[in-house]
């Protein structure tokens, strides 16, 4: 293993930068120019360096569509659309047993069809559902673990931010993905929704006999609770549906959606100029922050491979032993515990250029090939990845949560709550690994 002592030491210098505090993007930016400039590669590596940054990232139309999607998640929350579909869903659900947390999953599932952004979609669902969960005799710790979970199906739910830079890691149509994370999404959407029935029944005081408020026992008419819900009800089809089909790709899907979005809180006078000022500015902190990491682990990977970083890699997954479903689920394993301390970016950009090559080299028993394999992995990757947002103590949900409830919920009694919902996504990430039939391919 003398051989392999450059990249060990990337890793190394690379989680001591991390657990020293400094921000993962100058922690990768400084490793890169360290390695590049003190070991034994080539003058032209530097040139090949910038020709993959300005290929992969700073030419890529496909990340256009990441500050759109970000933009309409920001959007909806900031102008009131998706606090009024809320409502308006817990009204119309009120007779059903664990109405709230049908809502919370309801409304989760909305924006994560719509936006594909989990900080809006888990700030949202604190500040509207949690007073409301723990007055109706939620504890705090299924309150907080269900919030969560919802706004986490951003990151799977097409049309997801992760799968847009996931679909250009692996060189797949990114409507690939979306086609395929559409049954991946509803099972975990159904299992949860299945838990929270479960959850509900079991609460000391049932959510059915609640005290309702004054406005919500007025109704509304049915006309004013579809208005309240038509913006999703269009922006869903005319977001992901073209984008699933191939009518538009993610960037002009995204484009229309903004307006689309803008146009309906104009026209049920949601709209002021400070909201979309403050959207704007908070998509182009978001956006600058994600393509940053994109150029930064860019470098680092191209680095990381060019010292022996692949071949460290194969040797590692070779002294393991067993075949290729060993190796499959070794990287898989590896994944997920990299989740508990890293975001899912950074692992997402660094491992996945060297995992791509390994995959298609695997020797499978399940049929699949190309562009099909590709595909499959992508999915169990994301699945995988999903988890990070939940898995303390770093799980970027939890934060959000945390920030927005404050000290009304305790950090672990957050911990807690989420659990049962991790147990969720690793059973459907092994329904899928088993049976990849699944996935509409």
């Amino acid at each position: 293993m003398l051989e392999f002592w450059l990249p060990l030491s990337m890793v190394l210098l690379l989680f001591a930068g991390i657990l020293s505090g400094y921000p993962v993007a100058l922690v990768l930016g400084g490793v890169s120019a360290i390695f590049l400039l003190f070991s034994d590669l080539p003058l032209a590596f530097s040139n090949l360096m910038l020709t993959r940054v300005y290929a992969n990232a700073l030419s890529n139309w496909l990340y256009v569509a990441i500050p759109m999607f970000i933009m309409m998640g920001l959007l909806l929350e900031r102008t009131g659309l998706a606090r009024d579909a809320f409502r308006v869903s817990e009204r119309l659900l009120r007779r059903l047993p664990g109405h709230l947390a049908l809502t919370v999953l309801f409304i989760g599932g909305l924006m994560a069809a719509t936006t594909g952004v989990v900080g809006a979609s888990v700030v949202l669902l604190a500040v509207l559902a949690l007073p409301r969960m723990l007055n109706a005799g939620y504890s705090a710790s299924a309150s907080a673990g269900l919030i969560s979970a919802s706004g986490t199906l951003a990151i799977l739910m097409p049309p997801s931010v992760m799968l847009i830079i996931l679909s250009s890691l692996v060189s797949v149509p990114v409507g690939h993905l979306f086609k395929a994370a559409l049954i991946p999404s509803a099972l975990l959407l159904l299992l949860y929704t299945l838990y929270s029935l479960a959850l509900a029944w079991g609460q000391r005081r049932s959510p059915l006999t609640d005290i309702k408020r004054p406005d919500e026992q007025q109704g509304g008419g049915v006309w004013r609770n579809l208005l309240a819900l038509f913006p999703f009800l269009v922006l869903i089809p005319v977001v992901l549906g073209t984008i699933v089909y191939g009518v538009a790709t993610p960037t002009e899907a995204s484009g229309v959606g903004v307006l689309a979005v803008l146009g309906f809180a104009g026209v049920m006078q949601k709209i002021d100029v400070e909201s979309v000022m403050t959207a704007a500015r908070e998509t182009v902190v978001s956006t600058a922050m994600i393509m940053m990491l994109v150029i930064t682990a860019t470098c680092f990977s191209l680095i990381f491979k060019g010292v022996g970083g692949d071949g460290l890699i194969r040797s590692s997954l070779g002294l393991m032993g067993g075949g290729s479903w060993s190796v499959l689920i070794l990287i898989l394993l590896l994944v997920f515990v990299l989740g508990f301390f890293l975001d899912w970016l950074e692992i997402s950009l660094i491992l996945m250029p060297i995992f791509v090559p390994i995959i298609t080299q695997l020797e499978l028993s399940n049929g699949l090939t190309g562009g099909a394999l590709l595909v499959w992995f992508a999915i169990l990757f994301a699945i995988n990845l999903q988890t990070s947002f939940l898995t303390p103590p770093f799980g970027v949900s939890l934060f959000y949560l945390k920030g927005a409830v404050g000290d009304r919920v305790a950090t672990l009694d957050i911990y807690r709550g989420v659990l049962p919902f991790i147990a969720i996504q690793l059973f459907v990430l092994l329904l899928i690994l088993l049976f990849p039939g699944l996935l509409m391919l």
